[in-house]
C-alpha cells in the first residue's frame, strides 16, 4: 500500500482526505481492516488526526468502527443501494425544475463537452476512472444550476456511498450497458438545451433508476 506523506499544518483535514480518496480508489479495499498505527506511520502524522478522520468518515458511511473488533472499510447491501439511488432521483429531479430556467451558457458547453467525453467507451482502469469523473461533473452541473445549496450539500453525500458500491463491483462500461447510458446522456442533454422541464426529469429519472437496477444486478451476480 503506498500513501504519500503529507504536511503536519491542518493535518486532520488533509489526513481524512488522504484515506477518502483512498478508499474510493481501491487502495483500501470494502471490508478491509485499518490499521491505525500503520496509516500514521505511512502518512508521517501523528495518531491523533488519523482517529479523528477516521470518526469523519464513519458519520460518512465509508468506515465501520466495531466496538472491540477493529475499524474496517465499510461494506453496503442492496437496500443501501437502492435507496441511496432512489434519493439521488428525487434530488436530481427537483434541481431539474429549476436548472432548465438557471443554467448558463458555459455550463451548458461543459456538458456538452462531457456528453461527447462519455460517449468514449471505458476500456481499462484509467479510462474508466475519468468515465466516473465525468459522469459526476455532468450531474453535479446540473445540480449547481439549480441554484440550490442544501440540495447540492445533499447530493454530494450520496457520491461516497453510490463510489464505494462500485468499488466493491469493480464493474465497467461496456456493451448494452454502454450503448444505453450513451443515449440516456445525450437525451438528458437534448432536454437542457430545450429547456423542457418536464422531458428533463423523465430523462433523469430512466436514467438514474435503470442505473439503479444495473448496479443492484451486478452485486447480486457478484454474490452467487
Amino acid at each position: 500500500m503506498e500513501l504519500a506523506r503529507i504536511n503536519h499544518q491542518r493535518a486532520s483535514d488533509e489526513v481524512y482526505q488522504a484515506l477518502r480518496q483512498a478508499i474510493l480508489t481501491h487502495v483500501f479495499r470494502p471490508g478491509e481492516r485499518l490499521q491505525i498505527p500503520d496509516i500514521a506511520a505511512k502518512l508521517g502524522v501523528s495518531l491523533t488526526p488519523v482517529r479523528q478522520a477516521i470518526q469523519q468518515l464513519a458519520v460518512e458511511g465509508l468506515i465501520d468502527i466495531q466496538p472491540r473488533s477493529g475499524t474496517y472499510v465499510a461494506t453496503i447491501s442492496t437496500e443501501d443501494i437502492e435507496e441511496t439511488f432512489d434519493l439521488r432521483c428525487a434530488l436530481e429531479c427537483l434541481a431539474a425544475e429549476k436548472a432548465v430556467e438557471r443554467i448558463t451558457p458555459e455550463q451548458l458547453a461543459r456538458m456538452g463537452e462531457l456528453a461527447a467525453a462519455l460517449a468514449l467507451e471505458a476500456r481499462d482502469e484509467a479510462a474508466l476512472r475519468q468515465h466516473e469523473a465525468n459522469n459526476y461533473e455532468f450531474h453535479a452541473i446540473l445540480i449547481r444550476a439549480s441554484g440550490n445549496k442544501r440540495l447540492a450539500e445533499m447530493h454530494e453525500s450520496l457520491k461516497a456511498n453510490i463510489q464505494i458500491a462500485r468499488v466493491h463491483l469493480a464493474e465497467g462500461y461496456r456493451g448494452g450497458r454502454f450503448e444505453q447510458e450513451r443515449a440516456e446522456h445525450e437525451e438528458i442533454y437534448a432536454a437542457l438545451q430545450a429547456r423542457d422541464s418536464q422531458r428533463l426529469q423523465a430523462a433523469l429519472r430512466q436514467h438514474i433508476l435503470r442505473a439503479k437496477q444495473s448496479l443492484i444486478a451486478g452485486w447480486k451476480d457478484a454474490a452467487c
